[in-house]
């Protein structure tokens, strides 16, 4: 796969190397255009084979067994869709981003669908992140009875003085239902709040874990006070929440803060460890009380430094954080969705998970632009990485997920490509 690295450190290039310095790909893999999409995010499919797929700034459509497409639900102003709700926008990262399947659909016929959502009554000033619930008909050409079952996941964009302020920043997305206890699993990223990740009832920053109704799960075990939706807390910006086969344990996949991309084992009532609010912990003032970029405040600094000064995991405020499996050997490069390796056919990767990165490159760090296949360890304390070669294509992975033939689908933003890998 193609690397550019532009004017890297001295820590850099040894970060790099590490990446780098890898076994050979243990599994040969072909790689073919299987659905044009523009600005990927989202796959989730049925047994036979029919994907629902989301569209940033389209919406949800659905790529029947037969290989025709539906356009079902859009954002508004968008033409060609069954449906347009017109509350939903695209911004940066907000837009229309996880879709999930529910368990019983032969008998429901429900879907889920994260999106952003403008509307004016929102909790948290007008904006926000919703989960919605609805009936998709028989033809897969439409839907209905679409109920919002989740419209508190909110942000306040404003007039910011973070030079990464706005609607668009770290919201997550991802929805996935759990193969053990059946119930519905919702990442939401921090969205640029210092106080959101820890606060108790605020939902940036957390893992939630609900119903069909978006009430919270029987079991949930947050600490005393907070909401009981919350599965999880202490998040940055997780795009990626998937479900080891054969114990089904939750990971999430995570962006870094120019430093340490995360993969997870998550524990029911954890804390993700990640506190970027403003003077705390000896840190100076930030932007808007969000300490969330560490180079704002110190400098291009080399990762090691920049994790000193602003933790993606603190465990020196958190000892008993959730510690993750692999951290990127310290570098941010966009990490996004993963996925379990399934089948026999994967060979040597069989059980292993495959995580994309989006290509993120700054301030000295190299871009990522590849996937990794991760050997965790089987108390998901460490991996062992080697990357998948994908010859001939540079991607921005935005979301990897497996279908029922085995098959590895993933998101590209930059190709505006859903591609299908499967082993040689």
């Amino acid at each position: 796969m193609k690397k550019t690295v532009v004017s890297l450190s001295l820590s850099a290039v040894a970060a790099a190397a590490l990446l780098a310095a890898v076994p050979a790909s243990a599994v040969n893999v072909k790689v073919e255009s299987f659905q044009k999409a523009e600005s990927p995010w989202d796959m989730a499919f049925l047994p036979d084979g029919t994907m629902f797929y989301t569209e940033k700034c389209g919406g949800l459509s659905v790529r029947t067994a037969s290989g025709s497409v539906n356009k079902l639900l859009g954002v508004g102003g968008s033409s060609g869709y069954a449906k347009t709700k017109g509350d939903l926008f695209c911004d940066g990262q907000a837009g229309v981003l996880g879709v999930a399947v529910d368990p019983d659909f032969k008998s429901n016929s429900y879907i889920y669908l994260m999106s952003s959502s403008r509307g004016d009554n929102r909790t948290y000033g007008g904006y926000n992140n919703i989960v919605m619930r609805m009936k998709v008909n028989g033809s897969l050409s439409d839907v209905s009875d679409i109920k919002e079952i989740i419209n508190d996941l909110g942000y306040k964009p404003k007039k910011s003085n973070h030079p990464f302020g706005g609607p668009g920043a770290h919201n997550g997305g991802r929805i996935r239902f759990s193969p053990a206890d059946g119930f519905l699993y919702v990442t939401i990223g921090d969205n640029h709040s210092g106080e959101g990740p820890q606060h108790p009832t605020q939902l940036r920053g957390k893992v939630l874990r609900v119903d069909r109704d978006g009430n919270a799960a029987p079991g949930n075990n947050p600490p005393s006070g907070f909401d009981k939706r919350v599965f999880t807390y202490g998040h940055r910006n997780p795009q990626g929440i998937t479900f080891r086969p054969g114990t089904n344990e939750p990971f999430t996949s995570e962006n870094g803060p120019w430093h340490s991309d995360e993969v997870t084992k998550l524990v029911n009532g954890g804390n993700g460890g990640w506190d970027p609010r403003g003077e705390v912990n000896g840190r100076p003032a930030c932007p808007d009380a969000y300490c969330g970029y560490s180079p704002n405040q110190m400098g291009a600094l080399p990762p090691k430094e920049r994790a000193a000064f602003m933790p993606m995991t603190d465990l020196k405020a958190y000892p008993k954080a959730m510690k993750p499996a692999w951290n990127n050997n310290g570098l941010s490069q966009g990490m996004c969705g993963s996925a379990w390796l399934v089948g026999k056919q994967w060979k040597d990767w069989e059980g292993h998970l495959a995580v994309g990165y989006a290509g993120i490159g700054i301030h000295g760090t190299p871009t990522g632009n590849r996937i990794d296949v991760l050997d965790i360890s089987k108390d998901g304390m460490s991996s062992k990485r080697e990357e998948l070669s994908w010859p001939g294509v540079a991607g921005r992975f935005r979301h990897l997920t497996t279908g029922p033939d085995g098959a590895l689908y993933v998101g590209d933003e930059a190709a505006n490509m859903i591609y299908r890998v499967t082993p040689e």
